[in-house]
């Protein structure tokens, strides 16, 4: 199999994934399915294959530069086989933070659909909607333990 071919199955490997959590989050095939590392174990060892095939004594020295610059680090990226490498990162990282997402949802009831779709093009923008709507969900929406204790408390 070739670079771009890898390449363009770990694009497709992921969707499915994504679908289950954005459309399907409380169907019982969907919790069992990201209750498994096995997706992570899969791409994680693309990245690795990936990481290895491209990495040369050029790419190393220019990475491990404290002084690298942003033009350096885009000329190393116009590798195809450094740019998979990367690209795979961003799918095994945005993945992760999603099913990251999708459990906190699913343990809290905080809404989560426009946190995982953000999460799926921008990841750390995801990420940052999920902690905002937790935050305002908690603060304004949801009731704690202690106020529901409180208030059965107080009217009896």
């Amino acid at each position: 199999m070739t670079i771009e071919q890898l390449f363009n199955g770990a694009n497709i490997f992921v969707l499915p994934f994504w679908v289950l959590i954005i459309l399907l989050p409380n169907w019982g095939v969907t919790r069992k399915i990201m209750e498994s590392y096995l997706p992570f174990v899969a791409l994680a060892a693309l990245y690795g294959f990936f990481f290895v095939n491209s990495l040369t004594a050029e790419n190393a020295q220019a990475l491990s530069n404290p002084q690298l610059k942003l033009a350096d680090l885009a000329q190393i990226f116009a590798n195809p086989k450094v740019m998979a490498t990367g690209w795979t990162h961003y799918l095994v990282m945005d993945l992760f933070v999603g099913r990251w997402i999708y459990w906190e949802g699913q343990r809290t009831g905080v809404w989560t659909i426009h946190s995982l779709a953000l999460c799926l093009f921008a990841g750390p923008l995801g990420l940052l909607s999920h902690i905002l709507t937790s935050t305002i969900s908690q603060k304004f929406f949801i009731r704690t333990e202690e106020a529901k204790v409180e208030t059965a408390t107080t009217s009896s």
